[in-house]
């Protein structure tokens, strides 16, 4: 066994939005913690905000800043990798091969983007008429090749769940096609949205006003059919057809337009480490987010195995569940705080109205407002202010320094 070479109350595993935003809530109940966040990145990025690079709203600058802009004073910054658990001595071992000590681990390093899962997806991306929004550098390509084309085919494709902000693959095709739509040219576009799925959006709810969007835009829909591959310069793209068990059976199209989504799966050091769950995601209870078999761990984000949709919203909820709960633990009291799920997927339909869908586990309903506010169902211009003047400014100045607005957790019965 190997001695920890420095020691902390609580180690966080990430500087994205989980972990800023944990070190800032656990910070402002306690300020005698030693917190340390290991993050090897030096930007931080408001990833929400990309769809709307994409669809000509932001710049990318506004939604990129140094993470020097970001991590708290008050905590010691390893600017390295996790790279191995050890759970039976609270350790965690770094891609420098330092070792770190804890009381309490949280895990929060968000999940991979698997491009490579797509063959020649990596080696046209950004050019060819490829794009995605689900990259930084390419999300202003996206706004490029919407402005650009004035005719052909665009396929906008969906990978099988779980993704990250499951509504951004049709968030990217309707805003394009409300650009078409007002410069006069959808009518000459061939538009189809190739899901792997076999609905449009997994709570039902929010599927009436999305089909309206679908018929206005003139979208075809292709349900169960998964990208495979990508020739960018032939400008033709691969499915494979889901709709048959037993059978191999494959599509081919053209495209002028490919707006494509990766498969996504949780970072290598977690789902091969005695951390996770059959499917390779951090094991999690559902309520309290606490690690069912290592009880001095926690976690939150995407990395999360539980049926909770992955989005920043989310994680404004987790975030004072397991703050709460983690120095309940600490204090060796109950664990009290319940998480049941809530996330939000704000999708814009049109270019100023937005249906702003929140939900938690087993789809139910969880809204914000009270309907005479915002019918979260409906398609609703208040929910384009939110999304587009409020929530990048909430996120900046509110979440990532701690404040806890509208996300007071829920109450569990103490076992």
């Amino acid at each position: 066994m190997n001695t920890a070479q420095r020691r902390h109350d609580v180690v966080i595993i990430g500087g994205g939005s989980a972990g800023i935003s944990m070190a800032a809530s656990l910070h402002r109940r306690r300020h005698s913690l030693d917190i340390a966040i290991i993050e090897p990145s030096e930007r931080h990025c408001y990833q929400p905000g990309w769809t709307m690079v994409g669809g000509g709203v932001f710049s990318l600058a506004e939604t990129i800043k140094p993470m020097t802009s970001v991590m708290p004073e008050h905590v010691t910054w390893y600017r390295a990798e996790a790279r191995a658990f050890r759970p039976d001595e609270d350790q965690v071992e770094l891609s420098d091969g330092t070792i770190l000590g804890y009381q309490r681990l949280v895990v929060a390093p968000g999940l991979e983007l698997n491009w490579d899962a797509v063959e020649g997806l990596s080696e046209t991306l950004g050019t060819n008429g490829v794009t995605s929004n689900y990259h930084p550098d390419t999300a202003p390509y996206t706004w490029q090749l919407i402005q650009n084309l004035k005719s052909g085919t665009a396929l906008f494709s969906q990978p099988p769940m779980p993704i990250k902000c499951a509504g951004a693959p049709q968030k990217a095709m309707y805003l394009a096609c409300d650009h078409w739509m007002r410069q006069g040219v959808l009518g000459s576009m061939d538009v189809h949205f190739k899901n792997a799925g076999g609905v449009m959006f997994g709570v039902p709810d929010y599927v009436p006003a999305l089909e309206r969007y679908v018929e206005r835009y003139h979208i075809h829909k292709d349900f169960q059919q998964n990208l495979i591959a990508v020739n960018g310069p032939a400008k033709k793209a691969t499915f494979r057809d889901l709709s048959v068990e037993g059978e191999e059976r494959f599509i081919e199209c053209r495209f002028d337009m490919l707006h494509a989504v990766p498969p996504q799966r949780a970072p290598a050091f977690v789902r091969e480490s005695v951390l996770a769950n059959e499917a390779g995601w951090l094991d999690l209870d559902s309520e309290t987010l606490q690690h069912p078999r290592y009880p001095r761990i926690f976690g939150l984000g995407d990395v999360s195995g539980t049926a909770n949709a992955k989005t920043a919203a989310a994680v404004r909820k987790q975030v004072p569940v397991v703050a709460d709960n983690l120095l309940a633990s600490l204090d060796n009291q109950p664990l009290t705080a319940a998480y049941y799920g809530y996330g939000s997927c704000p999708l814009t339909v049109e270019r100023g109205r937005i249906v702003l869908a929140e939900f938690g586990y087993g789809g139910q309903l969880q809204p914000t407002f009270p309907k005479w506010i915002n019918d979260g169902t409906q398609p609703t211009r208040l929910a384009w202010m939110l999304k587009a003047r409020y929530l990048p400014y909430i996120y900046w100045h509110g979440m990532l320094k701690g404040h806890e607005w509208l996300v007071k957790p829920g109450r569990r019965n103490a076992a």
